[in-house]
């Protein structure tokens, strides 16, 4: 019979508390890695969905500046820097709120009537950069005409050619 010795015992049995620790460590290291990026993920979600939001509510008031030029009355189109944007969408978003004196929950899109303003208030937020950083994590979209100078019979003429959304303060997710 064969008679173990204290070297061949630790060759024989398991781990050894400083392989368990060592293994515990890459093991925790792997896990906060793979929790950054699906953080990292889930902003650049709410970035694309965002950003999805808001060319459908241009395309919305682009379409609504078109009827109104279709129809001649341009004289209307005014009214598109002061409404509510949203107004002129057949589907408003599911997260969009309506009109809240106080902003609503993370995640929602709102107008703020004395502003005059689209919101949305971002959830997540911490690769976000507003260009005022006391303010809570919001982005804030003013509408606006684009006008056009032309030349007609001798005389200029100011005509509304597009309308846009543009942010009120800059605002970059990094």
């Amino acid at each position: 019979m064969r008679r173990l010795t204290a070297d061949s015992k630790s060759m024989a049995g398991g781990f050894s508390m400083l392989e368990l620790v060592v293994c515990i460590i890459i093991i925790s290291v792997l896990i906060a890695l793979l929790l950054n990026r699906l953080g990292f993920y889930k902003e650049m979600l709410e970035k694309a969905a965002m950003e999805s939001t808001l060319r459908n509510i241009k395309t919305g008031l682009q379409v609504r500046l078109a009827e109104l030029i279709v129809t001649n009355r341009q004289a209307e189109a005014p009214r598109l820097e002061t409404e509510d944007p949203v107004r002129w969408l057949e589907v408003k978003p599911p997260n969009y709120g309506g009109r809240y004196p106080v902003p609503p929950e993370p995640g929602t899109w709102y107008f703020d009537a004395s502003t005059r303003q689209l919101v949305y208030v971002v959830m997540t937020g911490s690769r976000l950069h507003v260009g005022d950083e006391t303010d809570p994590k919001q982005v804030r979209f003013r509408a606006r005409l684009v006008k056009d100078r032309l030349k007609l019979n001798g005389f200029t003429v100011e005509g509304v050619s597009g309308v846009t959304l543009l942010p009120v303060r800059p605002y970059q997710w990094r």
